[in-house]
């Protein structure tokens, strides 16, 4: 796998169809990921995985695997979408085994710094789901304050 960056408990590297099963497990796990990807929807499939990856691989995409350095696990995919104008979207997901641990404010802060350095970002923002009290709180931490609100959305966002 081709590492990208690192923070101190994870490699950020290329999204790769070698993970594919472990992408699968992540977002067809409906109690602790996939209800916040805009479910409900069929279970993703092999080849809808394959065909996401190579899309964002030809694109260039700022999309990234996580690996914990200490076991070589699989922790979950952070990325910048719609990057325009030096301002891009948050995305990540964090597979169940691997909540709780901090990997989330870690990954989010070691991006801020990767969209900085090394693609020029001032502005990230992001959308998440009022009920997601949990990741509301990871990204306060790393810095980011809600700018509007409607019944489906909480709209945060950071400067850089």
């Amino acid at each position: 796998m081709k590492q990208i960056f690192e923070s101190d408990r994870i490699r950020f590297v290329e999204i790769t169809e070698a993970l594919i099963p472990d992408y699968l497990i992540m977002v067809n796990d409906l109690e602790n990921v996939e209800k916040y990807l805009g479910g409900p929807h069929e279970p993703y499939t092999e080849a809808q995985e394959i065909e996401w990856v190579q899309t964002n691989l030809r694109e260039k995409n700022p999309v990234f695997s996580m690996i914990e350095k200490k076991s070589g696990e699989f922790i979950g995919n952070i990325e910048l979408m719609n990057v325009k104008d030096a301002v891009g979207e948050l995305g990540i997901a964090i597979t169940a085994g691997k909540q709780n641990l901090g990997f989330g404010t870690e990954a989010i802060t070691a991006l801020k710094i990767y969209a900085v350095n090394r693609m020029g970002l001032n502005r990230i923002f992001l959308r998440v789901f009022p009920d997601n009290a949990r990741a509301i709180r990871v990204y306060e931490k790393c810095g980011f304050s809600e700018y509007d609100r409607t019944e489906s959305d909480v709209f945060m966002e950071t400067a850089l």
